[in-house]
């Protein structure tokens, strides 16, 4: 009889372990959804400023039409990226049109004097900031739930939770990746 109830109450600490790294699991893989949809959420935002900003810039930039069409032409690609590697390499070529484009409102005073334009950018760059840290997010709930489902023994149940591993946001663009060179001299102007 005793025999009997320790396998009952071994089964049973077997199950209940089997049950609470299956909820485990499938509590991360929602975590990692959550964390994609906040980026997802940061880079609509990002996405909906960016024809505000060009629509502000086109008739003082006329001349510059090419870097306006880049920047469209970037965000729309970004816009239709699906997948977290498309993604980040859509969103690192948007990056470096938007930079062009910031570069150029520099060279045009009456712009950089504009109201709205100076609002587009802080609002840009608001969202740049959310974005990073909306990328962090990701990135580390990503990697406890890929962690989780390789160590043992929880291992034994990601085929159950039907767990496979999640891809991390990386950068794709090696400009990205460049330190930004700054010279505060002071026979230099500030940027």
């Amino acid at each position: 009889m005793a025999a009997v109830l320790v396998l009952l109450v071994l089964l049973a600490a077997i199950a209940l372990w089997i049950a609470a790294a299956y909820n485990g699991l499938i509590g991360l893989k929602n975590q990692v959804a959550n964390a994609w949809k906040q980026i997802d959420v940061q880079l609509k935002r990002r996405h909906d400023l960016i024809p505000n900003l060009v629509n502000t810039v086109k008739g003082a930039m006329e001349f510059e039409r090419s870097t306006l069409e880049a920047v469209i032409s970037a965000r729309n690609k970004a816009v239709s990226a699906t997948g977290v590697r498309q993604t980040a390499q859509a969103e690192g070529e948007l990056t470096q049109a938007l930079g062009r484009l910031f570069a150029l409102t520099e060279a045009y005073p009456d712009l950089k004097a504009t109201g709205n334009v100076a609002q587009l950018q802080e609002e840009l760059t608001s969202t740049e900031n959310r974005i990073g840290f909306a990328r962090q997010l990701y990135n580390d709930v990503v990697t406890q739930y890929n962690t989780r489902q390789a160590t043992f023994p929880t291992l034994l149940v990601a085929g159950l939770a039907k767990a496979s591993p999640a891809e991390l946001w990386q950068l794709t663009d090696e400009a990205e990746r460049a330190v930004p060179a700054v010279d505060l001299s002071p026979d230099k102007p500030a940027p």
